[in-house]
Order: C-alpha cells, then structure tokens, then sequence
C-alpha cells in the first residue's frame, strides 16, 4: 500500500510540473552581435622617402614599420604593418625585389600561404587585377573560419613584389567578422587602387 502512496504521488508531482512547464511562456532570442559604429571613409597618403611604394589608407588606421618576422629582423626595410585599433585588425605588409627571388617563385609562395588556409575555409577565390596606375596583381577571398579572409600581391614583374594579408586578432569567426571584413575589404580595394611604384 505504502508503493502504491509513493508511485500515486510520484505521478502526481510529474504531472504537475508538465502543466506548469506547458503553460510558461518562453521567448527564444535571435543570436546577435554587438552593434559596431563604422568611421566615415576617408584616407591619406603614405608617400614616405626611401620607400619604392606609396598608396592611399584610411585616416582611422595606422602604418607601423614592422621590425620583426618571427622573431627575426625583416628581410628589408619596407616591410609595413597597417593597424586598425578599432578593430583589433592589422594588415601584414611585406616587399621583395625580384631578382633576389624569382618571379616565379614568389607566386607560387604567395598561393601555397593562401592555400595554408584551406583547412577551415569553404572557398577561395582569386581575381586578378589591373589598375589605372599599371598596377597588376591578384586579390584573394577566403570564405569560412579562416585565419585571413582577405590577402593580395601586386607586382611589377620585374622588380617589385608586395603581399598583403588581413588578420584580426580574434578568435576566426566568419560570422561575427563578417560586417568589419567587408568594411576593411573595401579599403584593401582602395589601397590597390591607389597604389604605385615609385621606380
């Protein structure tokens, strides 16, 4: 008799919490990212002497001389950094004069980092590019969680070779870096666009 109490009052205290689990109200929120407040664009030059390029940037980022790869002394003076503070953004500038390098050598090196990628994108397009300025080279987009989602070269062909590469120093998210890879994707453009060689 005593089970049957204990098994009845069992049934009753599930079913009870059944009817008040049913009649509760439950909202699901819509997963979401913090709003981010976009500066205008508008950009100045970087023309500085003793560097065999200049281009246009943006005002709310910054050139940096980089002075180290990896702990060791960069290859040569003309390696950059362009910093976003505002988004914990930077992008990796390096230079090489071919002749040191071979022409060659320096693409394929540049689609083997690019290809480094692949193991959490989805895609990768390339897009070749020709500027106003005579300038040619090759834009990448890399889809998915990847490190860079942007990355590019310009070259001359026979003297000049420049690669740049956008990271954020954030966990690879393509989702909530979506909005701000896009909005510095277009000042990746513009920085191609304006870009020259000084000889």
């Amino acid at each position: 008799m005593l089970r049957l109490l204990q098994l009845f009052f069992l049934v009753l205290v599930v079913a009870s919490l059944s009817f008040v689990s049913c009649n509760s109200v439950y909202t699901p929120k819509p997963t979401g990212y913090y709003k981010i407040n976009f500066p205008e664009k508008k950009y100045k030059l970087f023309d500085q002497p003793g560097y065999p390029y200049a281009f246009e940037y943006p005002v709310y980022a910054k050139v940096v001389k980089d002075s180290t790869f990896f702990g060791e002394a960069t290859e040569n003076d003309w390696w950059i950094n362009i910093d976003f503070p505002q988004f914990n953004g930077r992008i990796y500038v390096s230079y090489k004069e071919i002749g040191k390098y071979k022409f060659d050598s320096l693409v394929k090196h540049t689609f083997f980092m690019t290809s480094k990628q692949s193991a959490k994108a989805y895609s990768i397009d390339d897009s070749l590019m020709h500027t106003a300025n005579g300038i040619s080279g090759m834009f990448f987009t890399v889809g998915g969680d990847a490190a860079t989602a942007n990355q590019f070269f310009l070259t001359d062909s026979t003297k000049h070779f420049l690669r740049g590469a956008l990271y954020f120093d954030a966990t690879p998210n393509s989702d909530s870096l979506a909005i701000v890879n896009d909005f510095i994707k277009t000042d990746l453009k513009h920085l191609v666009n304006t870009f020259r060689w000084k000889n």
